[in-house]
């Protein structure tokens, strides 16, 4: 039967959180989640074990990249624990294949790195990239759903303990939501805030920070520049396609 409690938490993530788990928000989403559980766990996306998956792939120590999601994909098989990151067996020019992905293989080729083989990015989280969203639940065919079950008060308190743990860090903050969380990580030292719009959809192209250039004639450079950002600061850059 699956259940949720701090356990599932990789005990250097539970470090840097601290007292948080003595919290009334702690207790509030623990009774929350353990909630929804119950009624029946095959509703729930991603499966209750890889909820976590992001912080156990990217140890504290390793990260050196935060890539903010919202929240997990709703559709059937393509949540796997990782913002934006879906099975490798799923075609590229599958309907199922998610518009985000796609945007974002266009961006890695138009800054020269060539486009993903397909949508499974584990391969960035074993580099020190943080594939974070802000609520790691979602229920199946219900976009946003899980979002107000407390989710924020543990991504929040995460995201304010990394910036204050780990100066020099990059955050790509793509659309409205993950720009909302700005604040916490100015709290930081020597943090690089990259920010445009969500990759998602036709609001790739929109605000005035565009994901894209209409026609998709050019990228924000946002992977270009955080390895810019990694080697100037003497830390291995990301290889963003491609075997490690």
């Amino acid at each position: 039967m699956s259940t949720f409690s701090k356990d599932d938490i990789p005990k250097d993530w539970r470090d840097l959180l601290g007292d948080y788990f003595d919290s009334e928000d702690w207790k509030n989403l623990e009774c929350n989640l353990q909630a929804s559980i119950a009624i029946d766990p095959k509703l729930i996306r991603p499966e209750p074990s890889l909820f976590f998956k992001a912080l156990k792939l990217t140890p504290v120590d390793l990260v050196k990249v935060v890539i903010l999601g919202q929240d997990p994909y709703h559709s059937p098989g393509l949540a796997q624990g990782l913002a934006f990151s879906i099975p490798g067996n799923i075609p590229t020019n599958s309907r199922d294949f998610p518009s985000s992905l796609r945007n974002i293989s266009k961006a890695l080729t138009l800054e020269g790195f060539g486009h993903l083989p397909n949508g499974d990015l584990h391969t960035w989280a074993q580099q020190g990239v943080l594939l974070l969203n802000t609520a790691l639940s979602v229920r199946l065919g219900e976009a946003g759903s899980h979002t107000n079950l407390g989710w924020k008060s543990l991504i929040d308190r995460l995201i304010t303990s990394l910036a204050l743990h780990k100066p020099q860090l990059v955050w790509m903050l793509w659309g409205g939501h993950a720009q909302s969380k700005g604040t916490l990580i100015e709290s930081g030292i020597d943090q690089l805030i990259l920010q445009s719009s969500h990759p998602s959809g036709l609001g790739v192209y929109k605000t005035n920070r565009p994901f894209l250039e209409p026609g998709a004639k050019a990228s924000c450079g946002h992977f270009t520049k955080a390895n810019e950002w990694l080697t100037r600061h003497r830390l291995m850059p990301i290889q963003w396609v491609g075997a490690i």
